[in-house]
């Protein structure tokens, strides 16, 4: 995805930072976020939902300065700016997709295979 991000005319700008559920996490995606000047916030795990009040605020304690690209980006993640940057996820439009489906009650391809289901 960074390669396409690379061929947006540059007169529209370019992302600074990649926000990605666990699905996308491993070292090699934080390194290639990095080396293209990009602030990847990849969760590592699901995390739990509805924490305590005084845990959102709270910051992380600080890192040690010989942490790996891992480790800053999930102290970043901790913080106060990442997990607000983290939380503008839900702000997507695959929610009306599927809204769209459930209505039309689309739960599944009924037919296998990649041309059927094509054509379904």
């Amino acid at each position: 995805m960074l390669e396409q991000l690379a061929k947006i005319p540059e007169d529209l700008g370019q992302p600074t930072t990649v926000l990605a559920n666990a699905g996308y996490f491993g070292q090699a995606n934080v390194e290639r976020c990095l080396a293209r000047d990009v602030r990847p916030l990849i969760a590592k795990r699901r995390d739990q939902h509805y924490q305590p009040w005084l845990d959102c605020l709270a910051e992380p304690p600080t890192i040690d300065t010989a942490a790996g690209p891992v480790e800053r980006m999930a102290h970043d993640m901790q913080s106060r700016d990442g997990r607000d940057l983290y939380r503008l996820r839900k702000q997507t439009v695959e929610p009306v997709f599927g809204i769209i489906k459930f209505v039309m009650r689309f739960r599944q391809f009924l037919l296998r295979g990649l041309s059927k289901a094509t054509g379904e």
